[in-house]
């Protein structure tokens, strides 16, 4: 039984492998602040010391002698509207913090550590005490785009990663509507049901860049009937698509045997993007699309069953959907 909440199903915005970065910390003396943000689970090797003692999968900071607290700052790899965070303190049992808190701001262009931290902060998560070892979630109520997030632990210790998940959404300002990846999880599309996660997260489809093993990707169960696996994502807005890419990068032995897309303007009527198409292992797939109506969604079924890399539909928006991208930007700016 799963008992995480709802939105760890939303991507980790500040995850390295899309782009995030822990710009700074105040203190890093037993383990790397950059270990926050790692895409992979913690791990831990008993009796495993350098020359600063036990080497942990996480940032560790000294032992305070002094009143004060620990800080570090993530860039989000996808500025977006947060739902949630993960305090992780996996391995760290006599030496995790006690209490955590969490602020976010929202900055334009590329400021460093000291502008960053002479900003006003907006407060997500009050101080809030963790446990040791686990998993610690804390639901955000925000509609707000944040670029940056500050992890406060009181007073030191160590924490294995930072987690924060919610919808990205893209600056329409640093984007051409006219031609871009209208599947892209950076323009704000989104994976809206899957017929099987067993091996991997379907949102990995439409991440950044390219799979650089085969677990970035989406893999399903083997099916032992007669049916096939399929995603549905919501597109970044309404658009007309002109080529599609379909990416079985690192899938050899287990890439689907054919692949078709669907689309939708509502996700209940659809048309035939790409007819069933044979596919090889291991190859980028490139297919134009000629005369292709507006859709809103995107449907990919593989036959019968297999991983996928990636996946990605370049196009433009439409009127009305340059209309609703840029709406959706602007209501999470500052009122």
């Amino acid at each position: 039984m799963n008992d995480r909440p709802v939105w760890t199903n939303e991507p980790d915005l500040a995850s390295r492998r899309v782009g995030g970065g822990v710009v700074w910390a105040n203190d890093e003396l037993f383990a790397e602040r950059e270990n926050l943000v790692k895409p992979g689970k913690p791990e831990f090797q008993p009796w495993s010391f350098g020359h600063k003692g036990q080497i942990y999968d996480g940032w560790e900071t000294r032992r305070r002698r002094e009143p004060g607290a620990d800080q570090a700052i993530v860039r989000l790899g996808l500025p977006g509207v947060v739902s949630g965070v993960i305090v992780d303190t996996a391995f760290f049992t006599g030496n995790y913090p006690p209490f955590a808190s969490v602020e976010a701001v929202a900055v334009e262009g590329y400021p460093s550590p000291v502008e960053l931290s002479s900003l006003d902060w907006t407060t997500l998560v009050d101080k809030s005490p963790l446990r040791g070892d686990a998993e610690n979630f804390f639901e955000v109520s925000s509609a707000r785009r944040w670029t940056h997030a500050r992890l406060t632990i009181y007073p030191d210790g160590g924490v294995a990663r930072f987690r924060v998940h919610g919808a990205p959404v893209a600056d329409p300002r640093l984007l051409d509507l006219g031609a871009l990846d209208l599947a892209a999880l950076e323009n704000g599309a989104r994976v809206t049901e899957a017929s099987n996660m067993f091996y991997s997260s379907p949102s990995n489809l439409i991440s950044p860049g390219f799979a650089s093993v085969m677990g970035e990707g989406w893999e399903t169960a083997r099916r032992r009937d007669d049916a096939n696996d399929w995603v549905v994502i919501a597109l970044a807005g309404a658009g007309v698509p002109r080529l599609a890419e379909l990416d079985t990068s690192h899938f050899k032995g287990n890439a689907p045997g054919w692949a078709a897309l669907s689309g939708s303007v509502d996700g209940d009527s659809w048309f035939e993007v790409l007819p069933r198409t044979r596919l090889q292992p291991d190859t980028r797939h490139r297919f134009p699309l000629v005369e292709v109506p507006e859709l809103r969604y995107l449907r990919l079924d593989i036959y019968p069953d297999g991983g996928m890399a990636r996946l990605r539909l370049h196009g433009g928006l439409t009127e009305q959907g340059r209309k609703d991208f840029t709406a959706r930007f602007q209501a999470a700016q500052p009122s």
